[in-house]
Parts: structure tokens; C-alpha cells; sequence
């Protein structure tokens, strides 16, 4: 086993990465005021939940989140919480739990790869887009999560395709272990998928639903989109070294939630790219469709000679967003599945109605097929795909 340290530097993308028109200084000054206001309260709850969680003697936590890459460097993310000292990292809990979760702000976290220490370099605060630290720490043992409890790395180093073990402690905390998928460079097909109504019901589209689903439902009663599971497999099949990535507009909070529903209801293991709702002093809070435009366009660069299946649903702009995928990236994207809502799961008004909210099919070169379920997009979208193989 190697014992040379390996090299990682912090990133700022996958948490920040909101475009230049959506940074705060480039907007009106009713809308800074309104974002600095809500930037403010939300530090005041912080401050106030975290008084509160030391009162109870809770102290930092790591919640690993599942981690993948490539033949020459990894991304591993965490956060570093406040928590009892019985509470167990990535357990099951309700939506509503997790959003209520405290961060445990710059906290060091000592990282290992099958059982290979981390030498990190801080190359900024995580929250700040484009500030570096003036005087960063060089050769360190260990990474400092930021304001928010978020940590975000890229490990220089080669591991062989498969699955590897990432093991973060921090200080009076038992070792928490998280996988690492290394996809293989030989890999040439890979699948982006949607979570929210394309493999999980949540009823995006109606507010007060998708809050219901996504926060109070107990996560074992979520129901997943019928046959979409079986889809997938059959994709895995046909292509056995493609990688799954779940993208999706929820938030880290709930990650637990959406990792054991994709192990309990069959579908491929994968990473989950979701986003981070705590509004940050200077990009706030990126929108759902900027989050998905710029994790495939990280996966593009990551992966330059792999193609790509796109899965999505038509409830809110996933249609439009894999068009324009596709357009930037033409060769790139073999195929698109959309999964289309039934006029209840779009909209209150239009299952009264009898209209649908939904998008319509995209508009672009790359060959599309819908459907309302995962048998429905099986009988047309599985043979287009043999004929690749």
C-alpha cells in the first residue's frame, strides 16, 4: 500500500457555482437588499441554533456524501455538522430533519482514500466565488469546511475503476466511511438522471406537494416512478461499465433520503450532485436550471470521450435544459428520455382542467422519447439504444 500523501486542493464550483448574472452585484438594489436580508436572518439562525446546539453539548459531525472520479483525480464532499454524540452519520430521517441540521463552521477534517491520507492545500473560503486566501496553508493534514459546513475536494491521484472507501474524522468522532465510485477510462457511455418526478414522485411542479413529499413524507413511504427502476437496469445492461449520476435541485440536507430510496427501489448505484440552499453572501442561491447546466457541463469536462443519456421529466425545465446540453455539446449526448407528468402530478389547476403545465418535447438533433412511465419510454427508447451497442 502507497504511504505518499496524496495531493488535493479545495474547489469552489459545486457548491457556488452561480453564473456572473446571478451574482448580487450585478443585480438591482431592491434585490440586493431583499438577498442581504435573507443572507442576514439566515446567519442569525445559524448563530442562534448553533448557541443552542452547544448548550446540549453537541459538537462537529461528518455527513460524507458519496464521491466519484475519474483516472486522475476524485471530488470527495462532506459537511461537518453539530450533532448529539449518539447520532449516527447518514441515517434514514425525514426531509424537514436534515434542512434543520446545524453547520459546524470551519471545522478541520482529516481525509484518507483506502486508508491513503489527503495533504490538502487551502486555496480559499468555499463560500466566497472568486476571492483566494492571500496566505494559504501549504501541505496540511487536514481541510477546513466553510462558513456553511461544506467541504469540497479534488484528490490528485490514480485508483483503479470501482468502488474505494473515503474515510473523514474529525476531533472526538469516530472515522465515518463514505464510497468513492472511479469510473473506468475505458468507460463511453454515462447516464445523467433527474431524481425528483423522473425516478422519485415528488410533484414538483405543485409546490405545497413537492414540500410535503420532499420534507415530511417518512422516506420509506416515497414512491418511485413505475418501471423507471427496471429502465435503468436494462441501460445498465446494454452498457455495463456506464457510471449513474442522480442530478438534482434538492438540497444536500436531504441526501440521506434520496441515497437509500435509489439502493431501496433497484436502481443503479451512483453519485448524487445535488445542491446546497444556503444563500451565500456574494452568488446566493443558484437556480435549478443553472445547477443542472453546470454539473453536466463539469461532467463533460471530467469525462471528455464519454457520451451521455440524459433522463428527465417534463414537469419543470428539464426539456429546455437538455436541449441546451445538447446544442453545447454536439456528439456529446446520445439520447433523452423524458418522463412526462400526468396533468395531477403538473398541476392543481390542470388536473381540474384537464391541461397539462408541462413542457413540450425539446426541439433539437439529438433523438427524444417520452413517456408517462418507464415501461411507456422501454418500448421505444431500449431499441434506439441496442442499435449503439
Amino acid at each position: 500500500m502507497p504511504t505518499v500523501p496524496i495531493p488535493a486542493h479545495q474547489v469552489v464550483t459545486t457548491f457556488d457555482a452561480a453564473s456572473k448574472r446571478e451574482r448580487i452585484e450585478f443585480k438591482p438594489a431592491h434585490v440586493r437588499f431583499l438577498r442581504r436580508t435573507i443572507t442576514g436572518a439566515f446567519g442569525l439562525w445559524v448563530r442562534a441554533s448553533t448557541l443552542v446546539a452547544r448548550h446540549l453539548d453537541w459538537f462537529p459531525q461528518v455527513e460524507p456524501y458519496v464521491g466519484y472520479g475519474t483516472g486522475a483525480y476524485s471530488r470527495l464532499i462532506c459537511r461537518t455538522i453539530l450533532a448529539p454524540k449518539d447520532n449516527q452519520p447518514g441515517k434514514l430521517m425525514r426531509g424537514i430533519h436534515g434542512m434543520l441540521t446545524v453547520p459546524a463552521p470551519r471545522t478541520r477534517v482529516r481525509i484518507s482514500i483506502d486508508g491513503v491520507p489527503l495533504e490538502t492545500v487551502q486555496v480559499g473560503a468555499s463560500e466566497r466565488y472568486d476571492a483566494l486566501d492571500a496566505l494559504p496553508e501549504m501541505d496540511s493534514e487536514y481541510a477546513v469546511s466553510d462558513s456553511s459546513g461544506y467541504l469540497d475536494l479534488v484528490a490528485e491521484h490514480r485508483l483503479d475503476p470501482g468502488v474505494h472507501q473515503v474515510t473523514y474524522q474529525v476531533r472526538g468522532r469516530r472515522p465515518v466511511i463514505q464510497r468513492l465510485y472511479t469510473i473506468a477510462s475505458g468507460a463511453r457511455v454515462g447516464v445523467i438522471s433527474d431524481v425528483d418526478d423522473t425516478v422519485m414522485i415528488t410533484q414538483a411542479p405543485v409546490f405545497w406537494k413537492a414540500a410535503w413529499n420532499v420534507l415530511f413524507l417518512d422516506p420509506n413511504k416515497k414512491a418511485s416512478v413505475p418501471g423507471m427502476s427496471v429502465l435503468y437496469n436494462r441501460i445498465a445492461d446494454l452498457f455495463p461499465d456506464a457510471p449513474f449520476f442522480y442530478l438534482s435541485t434538492s438540497p444536500w440536507n436531504v441526501e440521506s433520503a434520496i441515497r437509500h430510496f435509489i439502493a431501496n427501489h433497484g436502481f443503479p448505484a451512483g453519485p448524487l450532485l445535488l445542491r446546497d440552499l444556503d444563500p451565500r453572501p456574494k452568488t446566493f442561491v443558484p437556480s435549478g436550471v443553472q445547477h443542472k447546466l453546470e454539473f453536466a457541463e463539469q461532467l463533460m469536462a471530467d469525462f471528455p470521450d464519454m457520451k451521455f443519456i440524459l433522463m428527465g421529466d417534463d414537469g419543470q425545465k428539464d426539456p429546455t435544459t437538455y436541449a441546451t446540453i445538447a446544442r453545447r455539446y454536439p456528439g456529446r449526448v446520445l439520447a433523452i428520455g423524458i418522463r412526462q407528468l400526468s396533468p395531477r402530478e403538473a398541476s392543481p389547476v390542470a388536473a381540474v382542467s384537464g391541461l397539462t403545465s408541462s413542457q413540450p418535447v425539446p426541439v433539437t438533433d439529438v433523438p427524444v422519447f417520452t413517456g408517462t412511465t418507464g415501461a411507456n419510454l422501454m418500448n421505444t427508447m431500449l431499441p434506439y439504444l441496442r442499435t449503439l451497442v
